[in-house]
């Protein structure tokens, strides 16, 4: 009987299987934590946005809440990566895992004693950006410990059906608790969230490990030379600032309120749906993608053009049908597309900048969204609500076809990088 793999295969061979990754013990236990982590967060997102809104009564208040949350991403990132690839990334998440509970309890007991302040709120949402920033480029480089090169493309699209799955699940049950236990319930129910993960992270002890013996890997630490590492790559150049501009559609909460209330008069349950939509759509996209082997520059760039076309076309979507049928295909495709388009950066990306390349993915998506987001809203009351929601799609399409011209359709070939 074939034995189950407990930890990163070590032979090179690529598996192409859409479920290939989970046949690794670690990474299965690992998935099923990160349902249960990212649906946490979302429920507290949901709750932390009404009581916001509640105590401030202000629309801005909301928009400067994300920024909040988002901005260490984009200012910390540098450093963040640096330190992702100089330590054991196991390790780092067993911290990182551990403050964001500690956050949220305090939080949690903040809001159940009825001592919470919207300054309190706000200080601890962007301290949770300050361990974002090493936690999100720390947990994609420990995905490929965990899988190793050959199941990466299956563990990464898996992850963004995590992401859209949670979408679905978080949400629902954040309403859900807190139409019926409140706020604080929100908010506990994430602190517990985070318990699987740290209980995957200390059980399988020997992954996420650098090994600092190997020369190249401390050949230079200084986080500038991931920097220049992923300018001088025009594969990884291109799928970063295609990823900035995807932020314009993935931040939904900017654009679909508008749509909602302006082109089609309806109230937050359709608003709902159409998030929803998005979500179910994303769910198949991330499975197509994992169902597929290592990506090329070509396949991103298709994927990124048909992206493009999806989100224009829904945009333009005659009745409320049409648009909700419209945001199934936007996700599916923009999901299938960011998926390839974060595999190839990683298989691209020497393993000794690996974390220091993936913490500048994280600055371009999600760290890009507070600057991108209030240009959409702009758009979107100056030009119009269509305008704004199909203003992520023009950009794909602009920055996808200057790729093209200037770089040419063909995969760039890897090299060495002399840092």
């Amino acid at each position: 009987m074939r034995r189950e793999q407990t930890g990163a295969p070590h032979e090179p061979r690529t598996s192409s299987t859409t479920f290939s990754s989970l046949a690794v013990r670690a990474y299965r236990q690992w998935f099923i934590s990160q349902i249960l982590s990212v649906s946490g967060t979302m429920a507290q997102i949901v709750a932390l946005s009404w009581l916001v809104l509640q105590l401030t009564h202000s629309g801005v208040a909301l928009g400067l809440l994300s920024t909040a949350a988002m901005a260490p991403l984009l200012l910390a990132g540098p450093w963040a990566g640096a330190l992702v690839d100089r330590v054991d990334r196991r390790r780092l998440l067993i911290v990182t895992q551990s403050l964001y509970i500690a956050l949220s309890v305090l939080l949690a007991v903040l809001s159940s004693f009825g001592a919470i302040r919207v300054w309190m709120i706000f200080a601890i949402a962007f301290a949770s950006g300050v361990v974002g920033a090493p936690d999100t480029a720390a947990r994609q480089v420990y995905v490929n410990d965990l899988v190793g090169a050959g199941r990466l493309s299956s563990a990464v699209s898996l992850n963004e059906v995590v992401i859209n799955a949670s979408r679905v699940i978080g949400p629902a049950a954040g309403g859900l608790l807190l139409a019926t236990a409140g706020v604080g319930a929100c908010i506990w129910a994430n602190a517990a969230s985070f318990v699987p993960s740290l209980v995957v992270l200390l059980v399988h002890r020997r992954v996420g490990v650098v090994h600092h013996g190997d020369e190249g890997a401390i050949h230079d630490r200084r986080f500038m030379v991931g920097w220049r590492y992923a300018w001088r790559h025009s594969t990884i150049r291109l799928a970063l600032f295609l990823a900035a501009a995807s932020g314009m559609l993935f931040n939904m909460n900017v654009s679909l309120p508008l749509v909602a209330s302006r082109v089609f008069h309806l109230g937050g349950g359709g608003f709902g749906l159409m998030m929803s939509a998005f979500g179910v759509g994303g769910i198949l996209g991330g499975l197509a993608a994992a169902g597929r082997g290592a990506p090329s520059r070509r396949s991103m760039v298709s994927l990124a053009v048909v992206s493009a076309g999806a989100v224009l076309a829904t945009a333009s979507a005659r009745d409320v049908g049409q648009f909700y049928a419209g945001l199934v295909v936007t996700g599916a495709t923009s999901i299938w597309f960011i998926a390839r388009a974060n595999t190839l950066v990683q298989h691209e990306t020497e393993s000794r900048l690996r974390g220091r390349v993936l913490a500048i993915w994280s600055m371009a998506l999600p760290g890009m969204m507070p600057l991108t987001s209030p240009l959409v809203g702009w758009v979107g009351a100056a030009a119009g609500p269509r305008e704004g929601f199909g203003l992520a799609g023009a950009a794909l399409l602009v920055i996808a076809v200057a790729g093209s011209i200037r770089f040419g359709a063909t995969r760039a070939r890897p090299h060495a990088f002399d840092a």
